[in-house]
């Protein structure tokens, strides 16, 4: 069984028992929440499909800890310009989950 979830913009599939990254909750390590942004939820032959979500379907997920994932660079550079040269780091905030169950 899988579905898929949206959440924060983005559109993940995911299964009982695997391990995913969002952004960002305000949540501590060990609590649990539900999704109910759920976009398709398939059992085999059987796939329900929402519009634009499956009424009644909710993905139980747990939180296993907040993280940073790591840095990404971004540097400008223009030849034969004064000051054209400009570094910049980005660490992205994560939220890392276990899916524990998927209803439906």
């Amino acid at each position: 069984m899988y579905a898929i979830v949206a959440d924060g913009g983005r559109q993940y599939r995911v299964e009982k028992g695997m391990e995913l990254r969002i952004d960002r909750l305000g949540q501590t390590a060990g609590s649990k929440i539900k999704l109910d942004n759920v976009l398709l939820l398939a059992d085999g032959e059987n796939v329900k499909i929402g519009a634009p979500k499956v009424a009644g379907a909710t993905v139980e997920v747990e939180v296993l800890g907040q993280k940073r994932d790591d840095k990404v660079i971004a540097f400008m550079y223009r030849r034969r310009q004064s000051d054209s040269k400009r570094k910049k780091g980005h660490r992205q905030n994560y939220t890392l989950v276990k899916v524990t169950d998927i209803k439906g």
